[in-house]
C-alpha cells in the first residue's frame, strides 16, 4: 500500500468456474484491522452500484478487457482537482442511489457530477466544493436530483491495488477495484497518502459545472457499417428524437424510438440472420449498434470488444461524457458530424478541462 510505513500485501488465488479463469482477491486477516487504524473509509451502506473507479484500462482491448474507468470523466477528474490530486487517482463512481460511509481519519473530500443533496453528520453542505471530514464523520447522500451518477474523491485516492495499470472495477471480469464487484456495506477501503497541499480554489465555478439535461444532442460519426442502412434508417438515426430506456449501465444505452431500415441483403457466411448482424468485428467505445434492426444501443465503457453486431456509427469522445450523464427518460438527437469535427470538439473538452482546473489553483 502506497504512502504508508507498513506493506500489505494482496494475495491472488486462482479460482476456477466453468470454462473460464478469473483473479480473485482473499484478504489477509490484518487488512481491515490495519486501515482502521489509518486513511480509510468504512461503507455503512452501499447504495445501488457504488464502485471505484479512475480514467480507465488502457492497452487491454486486444485481450477482450475493456477501457472502463469513470463513465463521466470530466466530473470525476475535477473531483480530483478539488482535493489536490492528480487526475489519474481513483475515485468512487455512484449510480442514482449513494452510499452512506464513514472516514477514520481527518480527509478532504469532494462530490462532483449529478445534483445530489449532500450530507455530513445529518446537516448539508455543498457538492462541488472541497469538504474536510474529522475522523468518525458520516458522509451520506439525498436523492439523486438529475443525471445518473456522482463522484466522490478523497485527498490521496483510493488505495486499492492496480490491476493492468489501473485501478478500476470491472464486475463482468471480477478484476480491479476492491475485489472485483462494487461495494457492500462493511468493506473498508484504504485511502492513499494526500500527494500535495490543497488548491487555493474550494470550489467550481457554475461556468464549468456540467448541464444535466432531459435533452440532450449528442454528435456521431457515421460508420463503418452506415451503408447497411437506407437513406430512411440513416435519417430516422440522425432527424429524429430517441428515448433512453432504464436498460442503461455501465456497458451500454438502450435507446427506444422511430426504428431504422437495412437494405436487403444476403447475409455472408458467418453472419446471422438478424439484419444488424455482420460477421464478427471489433467495437469502438462509443460504437452504435442496433440488435434486432431497429432500436439503437450505444456502447459505453464496460462493453465489450467485439462481436457480430454491425456499428452504424460512433460517438464522438468529446459527447461520451455528455452521455453519462442521461437518465432514464432523456430525450436525445444523434446529429452525424465530420473528423474535423469530432477533433475540434476534443480540443475544446480538453481546454474547458484545463481552465476549471486552472480556476482552483
Amino acid at each position: 500500500m502506497r504512502g504508508r510505513s507498513v506493506t500489505v500485501v494482496p494475495q491472488w488465488n486462482l479460482m476456477s468456474s466453468g470454462p473460464l479463469w478469473t483473479l480473485k482477491r482473499t484478504t489477509p486477516p490484518c487488512w481491515r484491522i490495519f486501515m482502521l487504524g489509518n486513511r480509510a473509509i468504512e461503507i455503512v451502506q452501499p447504495g445501488l452500484a457504488t464502485t471505484v473507479q479512475d480514467r480507465g484500462r488502457v492497452g487491454c482491448y486486444n485481450l477482450g478487457i475493456p477501457q472502463g474507468g469513470s463513465l463521466d470523466q470530466y466530473s470525476a477528474e475535477l473531483a480530483n482537482a478539488l482535493v489536490g490530486n492528480t487526475s489519474g487517482e481513483a475515485v468512487l463512481e455512484c449510480t442514482y442511489l449513494g452510499p452512506t460511509l464513514k472516514v477514520t481519519a481527518s480527509i478532504d473530500v469532494a462530490v462532483t457530477g449529478a445534483p445530489v443533496p449532500v450530507k455530513v453528520n445529518g446537516t448539508d453542505r455543498l457538492g462541488w466544493t472541497r469538504i474536510n471530514l474529522s475522523a468518525g464523520d458520516e458522509l451520506s447522500f439525498g436523492l439523486i436530483g438529475g443525471g445518473s451518477r456522482f463522484y466522490i474523491a478523497f485527498a490521496g485516492g483510493i488505495d486499492v491495488p492496480l490491476v493492468l495499470g489501473s485501478r478500476s472495477t470491472y464486475p463482468t471480469g471480477v478484476l480491479g477495484g476492491f475485489r472485483g464487484r462494487k461495494l457492500c456495506a462493511g468493506d473498508v477501503i484504504p485511502i492513499g497518502a494526500r500527494p500535495k497541499p490543497p488548491p487555493r480554489g474550494s470550489q467550481i465555478s457554475d461556468d464549468y459545472k456540467p448541464a444535466f439535461s432531459q435533452e440532450q444532442r449528442i454528435r456521431i460519426m457515421l460508420g463503418l457499417y452506415d451503408h447497411r442502412l437506407t437513406e430512411k434508417g440513416i435519417a430516422n438515426l440522425t432527424g429524429q428524437e430517441w428515448t433512453l430506456t432504464p436498460i442503461a449501465d455501465r456497458a451500454g444505452l438502450r435507446y427506444d424510438g422511430p426504428g431504422v431500415e437495412w437494405r436487403e441483403r444476403v447475409q455472408p457466411f458467418g453472419a446471422g440472420s438478424d439484419p444488424s448482424n455482420i460477421v464478427d468485428a471489433g467495437y469502438a467505445v462509443g460504437s452504435i449498434q442496433i440488435p434486432g434492426g431497429t432500436q439503437p444501443i450505444v456502447l459505453h465503457r464496460d462493453a465489450v470488444s467485439g462481436g457480430g453486431y454491425a456499428m452504424v456509427a460512433t460517438v464522438i469522445s468529446a459527447d461520451m461524457d455528455v452521455l453519462a450523464r442521461a437518465a432514464p427518460g432523456t430525450k436525445t438527437r444523434f446529429t452525424a458530424v465530420n473528423l474535423d469535427t469530432a477533433l475540434a470538439a476534443r480540443r475544446e473538452r480538453t481546454s474547458e478541462l484545463a481552465a476549471a482546473i486552472g480556476f482552483l489553483a
